[in-house]
């Protein structure tokens, strides 16, 4: 069984569904127990890395290494209207439930989880809250309408998991109906989640029967699950505990950065923001906490990114001079010595506590006073996303993003703008550049978004930025899978397959 040997912990004898060392079930090690398995949910990394393409399917998917779109649920797509695009359905296709599926079911997915009062996250993430006018013009037909063009609607509309249009749409769902390769068995709340091979799937059967996931925040467990034999993949491996057998290294796309809450004392004043970006060493917490796996990052949208600025730069670690601003600051009123609260998130990727100390040291170092609060996944989302937690004082959030998408649209939107779902405050001429970006294409685009992440790090500095990270996945010699750099938020378990005797 999965949970036995030192490894084991509270709540292992209710998990004795959990696994099998017999090869016919795909044994998964998460961080973090998922908040929540709703498809609308599943642009949060927590949820995705279950949820998409294994439960459910969008219409589109992007290809994470060359950024091209391809079909799924829809088999092609166009713009027939400057404000409209029109998608092609899938035919011989059914949900988990023997439903099947049509243009209304995907009509009803998207008014559901932009349209409704749900309060989604991928309506925020995606769609900054725009309303869509959404129809199903035949069984095989579907229209999406917007207010304004929208020259990358198809990105967008890959972020939407297709649900049936018999899915409760006042309130989010515990167990997810999808189209996907398996569907959800069994969620013991705090032990596993057991998924089974879908029957009906259209598509080409997965080589596991079943999957498993359960979750252990401390890394060097995951670890030594992969190395006795109780696990089959594994999250975010410590670069401590990885070797070369029971780990692959890949990159992830995410950035790790101190988002700074510019609405309170003393971090509404820019100065103070600048001071903490110029006192992070970088490059010594890459090469000391992060065993050299991460570059220093300038920005939140990473390399490869529609709208990366290649030009931009991180801070000179510059102790005196942050010490400097600080003390300006002080001397102009600021209430430096007011406890800024430093939230980070058990587990979102190996040596998060470690790194959080490394911040409050150094921001103690240029005369801040800074406290830590690890949190888990449900306690961190409420201080990252809108609406924010009043009455808490300013803090200084530890994120960690990651663009899948390939424009700078869905970080921007997200983290740039002053009434974004993950954003403490902006300005209006931040948000009108936004705007005018997201109306471009091409190489006009690409500059508008590199040229307003520059105009942000030098009048708003919302972010002390830290690293572009790369993952670690723990893998079993007895399993076959290539991460890619989506493997974060979206684990694709029907690439995964046993490697064959004399194989390894």
């Amino acid at each position: 069984m999965l949970l036995t040997s030192a490894c084991t912990v509270a709540n292992s004898d209710a998990a004795g569904d959990a696994g099998s060392a017999d090869g016919s079930t795909l044994r998964v090690v998460l961080t973090q127990e998922p908040p929540t398995l709703e498809p609308c949910e599943s642009s949060t990394t927590a949820t995705g890395v279950v949820v998409r393409s294994n439960i459910t399917e969008p219409l589109i998917e992007r290809d994470p290494t060359s950024g091209k779109l391809e079909p799924l649920l829809s088999t092609g797509w166009r713009q027939t209207k400057p404000t409209t695009w029109t998608f092609d359905i899938r035919t011989g296709v059914t949900f988990q439930n023997g439903q099947p599926f049509t243009a209304k079911d995907a009509a009803f997915s998207i008014d559901r989880a932009v349209n409704s009062n749900l309060a989604c996250n991928v309506d925020g993430y995606v769609f900054g809250d725009e309303k869509l006018d959404v129809r199903a013009v035949s069984p095989t037909r579907l229209t999406v309408t917007t207010k304004k063009a929208d020259p990358i609607l198809p990105l967008r509309i890959s972020f939407i998991e297709i649900v049936p249009r018999t899915t409760d749409t006042k309130a989010k769902v515990r167990i997810p109906i999808g189209t996907g390769p398996y569907a959800v068995k069994k969620w013991q709340t705090g032990v596993s989640i057991s998924l089974a091979r879908n029957p009906k799937y259209w598509g080409k059967a997965p080589a596991y029967p079943r999957a498993t996931y359960v979750w252990r925040s401390d890394a060097s467990v995951r670890a030594a699950m992969i190395n006795k034999g109780e696990a089959d993949i594994t999250t975010s491996l410590d670069p401590m505990d990885a070797t070369k057998d029971n780990s692959v290294a890949y990159p992830n796309n995410e950035t790790t950065a101190l988002r700074l809450d510019g609405r309170e004392a003393p971090l509404d004043d820019i100065r103070v923001r600048k001071a903490i970006g110029m006192a992070i060493d970088r490059d010594g917490i890459i090469d000391a906490l992060l065993a050299g796996k991460a570059k220093p990052a300038a920005q939140l949208v990473p390399p490869g990114v529609v709208g990366h600025n290649d030009d931009l730069a991180p801070p000179s670690y510059d102790v005196a001079k942050a010490r400097a601003l600080v003390k300006q600051a002080k001397a102009d009123g600021v209430p430096v010595n007011r406890r800024i609260t430093l939230v980070a998130r058990n587990g979102q990727f190996a040596g998060i506590a470690e790194t959080a100390e490394a911040l409050q040291y150094e921001m103690a170092r240029i005369g801040l006073n800074v406290r830590i609060r690890m949190a888990d996944t449900a306690t961190s989302l409420q201080y990252q996303l809108r609406p924010l937690p009043r009455d808490v004082g300013p803090i200084a959030m530890l994120v960690q993003h990651g663009n899948q998408a390939g424009d700078a649209a869905f970080t921007t939107s997200q983290y740039l703008l002053s009434n974004g779902p993950q954003s403490t405050f902006g300005t209006k001429e931040l948000d009108r550049r936004i705007a005018a970006a997201n109306a471009l294409s091409g190489k006009a685009r690409a500059k508008a978004f590199a040229d307003l992440l520059a105009y942000q790090n030098k009048t708003v500095a919302q972010f002390a930025y830290l690293a572009h990270m790369r993952g670690l996945l723990g893998l079993s010699p007895s399993v076959r899978y290539r991460p890619n750099s989506a493997t974060g938020d979206e684990m694709r378990l029907a690439e995964a397959s046993p490697v064959k005797a004399g194989k390894h």
